[in-house]
């Protein structure tokens, strides 16, 4: 608990005063009481709704003509007066008219602020009120807030909303909760830069999850460069190569994976330099391969002779440093004998790659992606798959886990607890996001929906990347390092704008990477799979109303117009990304013309 509670019980509960006691006061500022928008009698949530403009559990008032409407109050019992200086705080919003609502504050009968409002028309801020000593008696007490401008009708400005309300001491700083992304996403910029990640609870000395990291979607060796000093910064610690980039690209533009041949100088040169990268900047390196899909000799993992090719790739990376391994035989059939059967082969082979390379190196790790790696494992294939490798796989292997489904835009430790009870293996989190598997969309919004305490039944946690796009890739990518670093105080709204003010240079960009964000938020807040493009998504919906042609020319409009600007503000950078707008943007244009005519 914080050093704040015990805190005030809502009015529903019938209890509504408390002052922090004197052991607590010394710790920190003391507060008298803590309100939420719906903690006030009066005003207008009871007619609008408590959940507006991005906030929940709010109220707000209108002019002096609205009768009712224009006053809210909260009553509380203080037990006495407070020994130090105290303050009104608030956490509020202004109308959007040119000029501020008029409004007044008072605690009891005393005045604390009259006047045009000091509240931001575009977002929710915080401010402070001192309180005179004399207002703030023993007994019964009431906060009044009132808009007191004398022209106004109800459901039009002016007005003034309020989201939380306390009294309390200097130094006391709001609690103001997480934003619900899923429900109305926008990005806020921060005014200052924030940690990132944030940093750990006070109590806590290590981060949630001990792996944090990415793979790369069939990347480039480039990329795998480009990323690592990104990643280092953002304490990421973590990365795993994708067993799509050991293919080889055919002249049909798709690929054809030889497992059982030599890797080629040129990928070992390019692959050596990835992995003496991931060293120099604190980061394991994890080396993956898969041996049957994507391949025309599938391995067979009961054949020595198979296992003798496939482990040349394992001896070679070790032979450069790795120490971390990933056997992947996800997306494939557990073979014509039956899950359990399956279970026992794969075992056997992983145990086989894991047992030379600790011959060379007893600290050796691998983790292993199986046929059923989503779930709670009760499917009965699924369980009997996971049992036998619970049986007999090597104790010390990890187990990939994508969660409660392969795509999902919840992971529960429920799920976790169930999986890992069955498989019996220490559990990584291979969260498929934001990953697009290659299709021409991006998903720019903040990871959402992971439970906060699956770092206690998961050891790490690897997010999945986009395919092209790994320059934008790192907005959510810095939204995952910071929920893998700190769970527990992680805040998706809060997150995302850091993450977009740590990258930009200048506020050209980060006002163009707010935009491109907003637009493609993704497929966790929008509830799509990895193909799903926002963008499209929102053209389509919008097209689909009656007389929709200026709804919808106003709406490629923009898409055109920001893809000018990224043009403009990324000149060398942001290629892939551009691409993708301009694509979206000429897809959009030959509809409407389809529609309406040119």
């Amino acid at each position: 608990m914080s050093r704040r509670t015990p805190r005030l019980l809502t009015a529903a509960l019938g209890v509504t005063a408390f002052l922090a006691p004197a052991d607590l006061a010394a710790k920190g500022p003391a507060v008298c009481v803590e309100l939420r928008g719906t903690d006030f009698k009066g005003g207008a949530n009871k007619r609008f709704g408590a959940e507006r403009n991005g906030k929940e559990d709010v109220n707000y008032v209108y002019a002096r003509p609205t009768g009712e409407a224009s006053t809210m109050q909260a009553n509380f019992r203080l037990a006495r007066t407070p020994d130090e200086p105290m303050f009104l705080h608030l956490h509020a919003l202004d109308d959007d008219y040119d000029s501020q609502a008029r409004v007044e504050f008072k605690v009891n009968d005393a005045v604390v602020f009259s006047g045009p409002s000091e509240f931001s028309g575009e977002r929710w801020i915080s401010r402070r009120y001192p309180i005179p000593r004399e207002a703030l008696r023993p007994g019964e007490a009431t906060i009044a807030i009132s808009c007191i401008d004398e022209k106004g009708v109800v459901g039009m400005p002016p007005w003034f909303m309020v989201a939380l309300c306390a009294i309390a001491g200097d130094g006391y700083e709001l609690r103001v909760p997480p934003r619900d992304a899923t429900k109305d996403f926008f990005v806020e910029l921060p005014e200052k830069l924030r940690p990132l990640p944030e940093p750990l609870p006070e109590g806590r000395t290590e981060p949630g999850f001990k792996l944090r990291g990415s793979k790369g979607w069939i990347w480039q060796p480039e990329q795998y460069l480009e990323e690592i000093p990104v990643m280092a910064k953002y304490k990421l610690n973590f990365l795993m190569n994708c067993y799509g980039s050991m293919w080889y690209r055919t002249e049909s533009g798709g690929y054809t994976n030889t497992w059982w041949e030599p890797m080629p100088e040129s990928r070992k040169k390019a692959y050596a330099e990835i992995i003496r990268s991931c060293k120099e900047h604190g980061i394991i390196y994890c080396f993956a391969y898969h041996p049957q899909i994507a391949s025309p000799r599938p391995l067979d993992p009961t054949s020595d002779a198979d296992i003798e090719q496939f482990f040349q790739h394992f001896a070679w990376a070790q032979s450069q440093g790795a120490q971390w391994f990933s056997v992947s035989l996800d997306d494939v059939s557990w073979g014509e004998k039956g899950p359990a059967v399956g279970g026992s082969q794969h075992s056997h082979l992983v145990n086989e790659i894991l047992g030379r390379l600790r011959e060379k190196d007893p600290q050796a790790q691998m983790i292993f992606c199986p046929v059923p790696y989503w779930g709670d494992g009760t499917n009965p294939d699924h369980r009997a798959y996971l049992e036998a490798v619970a049986r007999e796989m090597h104790p010390d292997a990890y187990i990939f886990w994508t969660g409660d489904g392969v795509v999902t835009p919840t992971i529960t430790r429920q799920a976790a607890e169930s999986y890992r009870s069955i498989v019996k293996h220490r559990l990584v989190l291979w969260d498929n996001y934001p990953v697009n598997d290659n299709s021409p969309t991006m998903h720019l919004g903040p990871v959402t929906g992971r439970d906060a305490d699956l770092c206690e039944v998961i050891d790490g946690y690897m997010s999945n990347p986009m395919c092209t796009q790994n320059q934008a890739n790192r907005i959510p990518l810095l939204t995952c390092a910071d929920y893998a670093y700190n769970p527990w105080s992680y805040d998706p709204g809060r997150s995302i704008g850091q993450a977009i003010a740590h990258l930009a240079k200048n506020e050209d960009e980060r006002q163009a990477l707010k935009s491109l964000v907003e637009a493609y938020p993704g497929m966790l807040l929008h509830r799509g799979g990895t193909g799903y493009n926002s963008v499209r998504g929102e053209f389509t919906r919008i097209l689909s109303a009656p007389h929709a042609r200026f709804t919808a020319e106003g709406y490629v409009r923009h898409v055109e117009t920001l893809a000018d600007r990224f043009a403009q503000v990324f000149p060398d950078r942001m290629q892939a990304e551009q691409k993708t707008l301009r694509d979206d943007a000429v897809w959009m244009r030959s509809r409407l013309d389809k529609r309406y005519g040119p």
